[in-house]
Formats: structure tokens, C-alpha cells, sequence
């Protein structure tokens, strides 16, 4: 009996048999969160119902159905990784949008902040008009159909760079998406509200357009004033410093302010 306890010592779990078991369990969990709902759950099922299959010819000696379905799960791994490939993006998508991945994203976000702040001041400085907008919840795809296609890293210089008068990208938008200038000379739409100061340009009025249709942070740099505005949610603020601009790309304005409602702003009351 002694001989026989001392074979299943290895049936004791120990603190890490424990750990693994939950990180399994968790992943399992998730995995079936994200399958649920979805045509890839019919098809779990499908795959459970094949893995009977195979069990029950093995027990029952069934050799050819046995034959075909061990040559069929030799590729499997591949038909995983086709059938389920929207499954998958949606799974990596989640775990980039999880608590573990934020403080890299906030990392990036912040040298992305500086790049902008850092571009807008020059071009105010320098008095060139510019229009930037960045991508928030709602996609900017149909915009960026409008211009030319960049794809390159954000950076200051870069921004300056397109905005350069006479450039043959300066008058149109930028958009940028995530850590990515994605295009240049896109052309955004005109507000259609009634604006009360005659004296704004088709600049102002394409980021007012913009930030009513989108949730997109858009950011205009006059060439007659040098001043900077910034627009959100339908409205527009004047003459934004540089912390306000750096405040609201990293969303750190408090809660209590109402950031884009202030005694400068242009549209009037619907």
C-alpha cells in the first residue's frame, strides 16, 4: 500500500501545478469569449464532435475512418489559422486593448503627444498653416482615401516637413493614426453649422466639419495669426496653448473643466 502512495505522490499538485492551472483556466475563459456568438463557435463544435468521431473508431477498431481523420488532423494546426483568422485578430486586438499592454501604448502616446506639440509649436512659430487630426474610436478611413497615403512614423520634423508652404502636401490634412502619419493632403469636410466669426478660413471650418462627423481630436494652425486652435465634439477653441494641446492629446484635462466650451468658442447656439 506504502509502494503503491509513493507512486502517485506526483497526483499531489503543488503552488505551481496551481498557478498553471488558473493562467490555463483564464486563457480558456477568454478564448471562449471571444468565440462566443460567432460562426467560429459552430465550428469548435464541429471539431468536437470530429475528435469523437476519432475517439470512437479507435475503440471500435473502425480503421479507415480512423486512417482518414489522423491524415486530416495532421493539418490541422493550418485549418486552424484559416478558418479562424478573424477570431484571432479580434483575440490580439483584446489583449493590445488589456491592462497588461496600456502602459506600453501610454509610453508611446506620450512620445506621439510631444511629436505633435512639438510640430505645432514650430509651425506656429513660423506662422505656416496646418490642419492635423488624429484618429480616436471612429475610424478616418473614408477621409484618408482623399489624400496621399505616408504611412511613416510621427515626428515633428516629419509634420513640419509637410506643411512646408509651396509642399505640394501643405493644404490638405494630415491624419494621423495611432503612432502613424497614415496621409497627407486628405480633404475633410465643411461644417455645416452657422459659424458666428466670419473671419475663419476653410481650415477652421474643415476641423469643425471633421470633429461633428468623428471623435477625432482635430488640430488647425492659423497662417494669418498664428494662432492654434483645436476642435472636438462640434466645437471650436482659439488660441490653445501648448500644456491645453498637450493636456487633451493625453487626455489629462480634469474632469470638471468642459475643455471645449469656453468664451471663444465660434459656433452659435443651436
Amino acid at each position: 500500500m506504502t509502494l503503491i502512495l509513493e507512486q502517485l505522490q506526483f497526483l499531489r499538485p503543488g503552488w505551481t501545478d496551481l498557478v498553471e492551472i488558473l493562467i490555463v483556466a483564464f486563457l480558456l475563459y477568454r478564448l471562449l469569449l471571444v468565440l462566443q456568438r460567432t460562426r467560429a463557435m459552430q465550428i469548435m463544435l464541429g471539431v468536437v464532435a470530429l475528435a469523437l468521431l476519432y475517439g470512437a473508431s479507435r475503440l471500435l477498431d473502425l480503421i479507415l475512418i480512423r486512417t482518414m481523420l489522423e491524415a486530416a488532423f495532421q493539418y490541422g494546426a493550418i485549418a486552424v489559422l484559416v478558418v479562424f483568422q478573424p477570431e484571432l485578430r479580434s483575440a490580439l486586438a483584446r489583449l493590445g486593448r488589456s491592462r497588461m499592454m496600456r502602459a506600453f501604448q501610454r509610453m508611446e502616446g506620450s512620445r506621439v503627444t510631444e511629436e505633435i506639440v512639438e510640430a505645432v509649436e514650430r509651425l506656429s512659430h513660423a506662422r505656416h498653416g496646418a490642419i492635423i487630426a488624429i484618429e480616436q474610436e471612429i475610424g478616418l478611413d473614408e477621409y484618408a482615401e482623399t489624400g496621399s497615403p505616408v504611412d511613416a512614423r510621427v515626428s515633428a520634423e516629419m509634420l513640419t516637413t509637410i506643411f512646408t508652404p509651396y509642399s505640394p502636401l501643405h493644404d490638405g490634412a494630415v491624419l494621423v493614426v495611432g503612432d502613424q502619419i497614415r496621409t497627407a493632403g486628405a480633404i475633410l469636410p465643411l461644417t455645416q453649422s452657422t459659424v458666428k466669426d466670419r473671419s475663419l478660413g476653410t481650415r477652421h471650418r474643415a476641423a469643425l466639419g471633421l470633429s461633428e462627423e468623428t471623435d477625432a481630436i482635430v488640430i488647425v494652425v492659423s497662417e494669418e495669426t498664428s494662432q492654434v486652435s483645436l476642435a472636438v465634439g462640434g466645437r471650436l477653441d482659439r488660441d490653445v496653448g501648448m500644456e491645453r494641446l498637450r493636456e487633451t492629446l493625453v487626455g489629462a484635462a480634469p474632469a470638471s473643466e468642459s475643455p471645449l466650451v469656453s468664451p471663444k468658442s465660434v459656433l452659435s447656439p443651436s
